[in-house]
């Protein structure tokens, strides 16, 4: 029981200083309060406060540099509240850092080994994303369709083993960004089916250096466009 309390509270402070961040009470570039005086107005250790600062500096969220004291580095989307918890966004993240490290290398094997129907597959996903952005659906079951027959198309089991074992994770942060694509400018929706042409023009044209940077872009993208203000 006391030690679930203990844990609970780094996620609590953490939880309470990106709300703060997201509603723009601690603005970009701005500095945090001391780790004193987060301890005293969360009533615990200034170790327990680190363990949330971290967190939030892991996540990108927060800086620190000598003498400078913790500023705020970026601001995530406000709208992301109206979609996910925002405790859910270390998670998020790392889920995007992983999948553009795996998801690259499946494009990159994708436009070296890719046969006819491989290409096919791909397009077929891409018209079908296509269809559901001119009706304004979100459409993540079919984005993940597009990235799993990328991922088919590398012919090596293991990249789609991966993206099967992680799809409840994708799906939930596809969700996320596609209902953030549709809250915004039509631009964004039809930026990100751009990104999509990218990695399949790239695999078309058979070069692996340019599918893998696509790939990479998109979802780094997608992660800049999630995370940033």
């Amino acid at each position: 029981m006391n030690e679930r309390k203990t844990t609970a509270l780094p996620d609590k402070i953490y939880g309470d200083i990106l709300n703060r961040i997201v509603e723009g009470e601690y603005k970009e570039g701005e500095r945090l309060p001391t780790e004193h005086a987060l301890a005293e107005r969360f009533a615990t250790s200034r170790p327990t406060v680190r363990e949330a600062l971290a967190r939030l500096r892991a996540d990108g969220v927060i800086m620190t540099r000598h003498g400078s004291g913790t500023t705020v580095a970026r601001r995530p989307d406000p709208d992301v509240r109206r979609f996910a918890p925002l405790e859910t966004l270390s998670d998020i993240r790392r889920c995007y850092e992983f999948r553009m490290v795996t998801e690259a290398g499946a494009a990159e094997h994708a436009a070296l080994k890719a046969d006819a129907d491989d290409i096919a597959a791909i397009q077929h996903a891409w018209d079908q994303l296509e269809r559901i952005g001119e009706t304004q659906e979100i459409g993540a079951n079919d984005d993940f369709l597009f990235h799993l027959a990328v991922a088919r198309a590398s012919r090596n089991p293991f990249f789609i083993t991966v993206m099967s074992f992680i799809e409840e994770q994708i799906l939930f942060s596809m969700n996320l960004s596609r209902n953030l694509s549709l809250v915004k400018a039509v631009e964004r929706q039809r930026l990100v089916q751009d990104e999509h042409l990218a990695v399949l023009d790239a695999i078309r044209r058979r070069n692996p250096t340019q599918a893998g940077a696509a790939m990479r872009a998109h979802l780094g993208n997608a992660l800049e466009r999630m995370f940033g203000s």
